[in-house]
Parts: structure tokens; C-alpha cells; sequence
């Protein structure tokens, strides 16, 4: 999963950067609006952590821009600005969340999470992936156009990874959204259910990076 960081802070920007990459997710990082503008129009990304005090295009010009281009991408406002009518104008303007600085990194990545949860729950209802098929309304998963027998766990882990296609998605991730806790026997229970998961769909379609966590091509 890749993300957009637009801070012009120097230490702050590294700061975000290296926080998100040992979350496991992949980002891209922006000193000022144009430049933002550039990458957000060549790349695609899952959501969007937006400073509103910028050089060059101010952040709520480019929450604008962004949203005449995209209405579904998560945006998160970062700012020093704390006051209601500067959080009002940020949501009226297309923000799905505000956060004010200063603020502790664990609340930031909780509020990501949230909207990555929330927005993957929209879009198409079938995905299909090479001969695999997921019914994310009837909750079914076919392979070759017959539904397998999963439990649970098993389907909304698969779910999960086929959502987010293409993208390393790590174990603890995949853990709060479906355990909706951190504990360490849950994550024992993960690698449980991803091996029986591999035993009945096609080999190789879930697949790990070392250190990172699971994707599916």
C-alpha cells in the first residue's frame, strides 16, 4: 500500500516516512504543493496525509485539486492550524479526517488505518484475480468457478489481501482489522490460517515478503 505525505517540514517529513515504512507501507513524500500535485497525477495511492501550510500551492488548494481529480482517495489533514473554522473548511473542502499538530504518531496511525478500513469496504462488489473469484457482498471465494469451503478468518484474510492486490500488506495490519487486536498468540493464529488458506487455493497466490508481510499479485 503506498501513501502520499506532504509535509514541508524537513524532520517531520523523514519522521512520517520512516514511521509509515516500518508499518509496512510503501510512501512518497512532498515539500510543496506543485510537487504534491505531480506525484498524487502520476502514482496511485491509497490515501493521502496532507500539511495545509505549504510553499508554492497552500494544502488546501490542493485538496481542492485532488478532489476535482478523485472523490474516493482518503485525505487526512495534518496542520498547525487547530481552530474549528480551519477543521470545517478542511472537511467542506473534501478532508475525511484533521488532525492538529502537535500530535503523537500512534494517534496518526490509528486515524490511517480507520480510513484504509473504511475505504476498502466500497468498489466493486467481484474481484477476480487469474482463475480466483471473490464475492465480497456474499462473502464466497471460488477458484475456477467453484466456491471453496472457508472459515471466517480464512475468508476476510483473503478478502483483505485481495482488496488491497498488488500490495504488501503486513501481518500486524492484516491482524487489526480482522482480530481487531495485537496480541501475540493471534499472530501464531495468522500464520495458521494463512497455511491452511494455502492448501486450498492455487499455489503461489499468497505470497510473503520477508520481514514486510503478505500479497497477492
Amino acid at each position: 500500500m503506498k501513501l502520499l505525505i506532504v509535509e514541508d517540514d524537513p524532520s517531520l517529513q523523514s519522521a512520517l516516512y520512516r514511521g509509515f515504512h516500518k508499518l509496512g507501507f510503501l510512501a512518497d513524500a512532498a515539500s510543496d504543493g506543485e510537487e504534491a500535485l505531480d506525484l498524487f497525477f502520476s502514482n496511485n495511492y491509497a490515501l493521502v496525509v496532507l500539511d495545509l501550510n505549504i510553499p508554492i500551492l497552500q494544502g488546501m488548494d490542493v485538496l481542492s485539486k485532488i478532489r476535482e481529480e478523485n472523490k474516493d482517495i482518503p485525505v487526512l489533514i495534518l496542520s498547525a492550524r487547530s481552530e474549528l473554522e480551519d477543521k470545517i473548511e478542511g472537511l467542506d473542502r473534501g478532508a475525511n479526517d484533521y488532525l492538529a499538530k502537535p500530535f503523537h504518531f500512534a494517534e496518526l496511525e490509528a486515524r490511517v488505518r480507520a480510513l484504509l478500513r473504511r475505504n476498502f469496504k466500497t468498489g466493486d462488489s467481484v474481484i477476480e484475480i487469474g482463475n480466483i473469484k471473490v464475492d465480497t457482498s456474499a462473502r464466497k471465494l471460488f477458484v475456477s468457478g467453484k466456491e471453496l469451503e472457508l472459515a471466517k478468518k480464512e475468508y476476510r484474510i483473503i478478502e483483505h489481501l485481495c482488496l488491497r492486490r498488488g500490495e504488501t500488506v503486513s501481518a500486524t495490519e492484516i491482524i487489526e482489522s480482522i482480530w481487531e487486536t495485537d496480541a501475540e498468540h493471534v499472530h501464531e493464529a495468522l500464520k495458521v490460517h494463512i497455511c491452511n488458506l494455502r492448501k486450498k487455493i492455487p499455489e503461489g497466490f499468497i505470497r510473503n515478503r520477508r520481514g514486510l508481510g503478505y500479497y497477492v499479485e
